[in-house]
């Protein structure tokens, strides 16, 4: 996905090859919407859709749920190379979604490379009230009254629907959210998008989402090899020093390799890929190849 505080780190990390010009900001590794689809590469199951795999074999490749039939697979999964900060943003939490017409949308994000400079923005600081922070807005000032930190490889985010947000620049990481596609854009730093024109920005709808007593939050800390567990997903971070079940239970997760090789079901996989290994292979085991690996693994919970 092109965007204008994206870079080109996908090839140099992880050798993806890209097109020429425009920045790369967003990788959209495992997907299920109106307007991208993964699709399944080789195998028995080689050109379905994931929509087609969550609808027609729901409970032997991805376990029992007890979800509508109709649904589309609830998570969505990116790689993220900012090069540049993005624009301040919340997602809308579910019942101000409801009545905007949107969806709502916690995350996270994963922290794989991050230069010495990088920050994340996530929260208001102590004592910023909603009036404070539309005077900043309106005089352009706005990313003064948000609590900034540094961040670093290793660092996950927990950014549930309604805390401003932003990725500094300088950061590549790894994000798991709800499968949602509505961000409100209240602040973009005083610059033009790839057109040269200012970018949209959905300043009502951000001041209804954003939650302002959400002060200061900060990385989330780790309990165990669990990172997140919330109503949405369960992510653990996954040091492999030897073999080691893929599967959590008797239903899918998806692995993300953020550092080392490994090995699962007769497949390599190297930094920056992603897969998922279905409810039905139960004995599925990883295989660090270089003596230890690290790998995300989130199913939903």
């Amino acid at each position: 996905m092109e965007r204008v505080w994206g870079g080109r780190q996908f090839a140099e990390l992880y050798g993806r090859p890209l097109p020429e010009g425009p920045p790369i900001g967003e990788s959209w590794e495992l997907v299920d919407r109106p307007e991208a689809q993964s699709v399944v590469a080789s195998g028995p199951l080689r050109g379905h859709r994931l929509h087609e795999l969550w609808t027609r074999y729901r409970q032997p490749l991805f376990g029992a749920y007890d979800l509508p039939p109709d649904t589309r697979f609830p998570l969505l999964f990116k790689l993220l190379d900012a090069r540049e900060t993005l624009s301040l943003q919340v997602h809308p939490p579910a019942e101000v979604a409801e009545e905007l017409g949107g969806e709502p949308k916690t995350e996270m994000w994963y922290v794989t490379q991050a230069e010495p400079d990088a920050q994340i923005y996530a929260g208001l600081r102590t004592g910023a009230t909603r009036d404070d922070f539309e005077r900043s807005l309106a005089s352009g000032h706005a990313a003064e009254l948000i609590h900034a930190f540094a961040s670093r490889p290793g660092d996950c985010i927990f950014i549930p629907s309604g805390r401003i947000h932003a990725i500094g620049g300088g950061n590549v990481i790894v994000e798991i959210m709800q499968n949602s596609d509505t961000t409100y854009r209240v602040f973009d730093w005083n610059r033009v998008g790839l057109d040269g024109r200012p970018r949209k920005l959905h300043v009502d709808e951000s001041l209804r989402s954003i939650l302002f007593d959400d002060f200061e939050p900060t990385p989330a800390r780790p309990q165990g090899e669990t990172l997140v567990d919330c109503a949405h997903f369960h992510v653990e971070r996954l040091e492999l020093q030897g073999p080691r079940r893929a599967l959590r239970d008797e239903r899918f997760a998806v692995l993300t390799v953020v550092a080392g090789s490994v090995e699962c079901a007769g497949e390599r996989f190297g930094p920056g890929d992603l897969f998922l290994i279905p409810a039905c292979l139960p004995e599925a085991e990883l295989v660090a190849l270089d003596g230890s690996a690290t790998v995300l693994r989130a199913t939903l919970p």
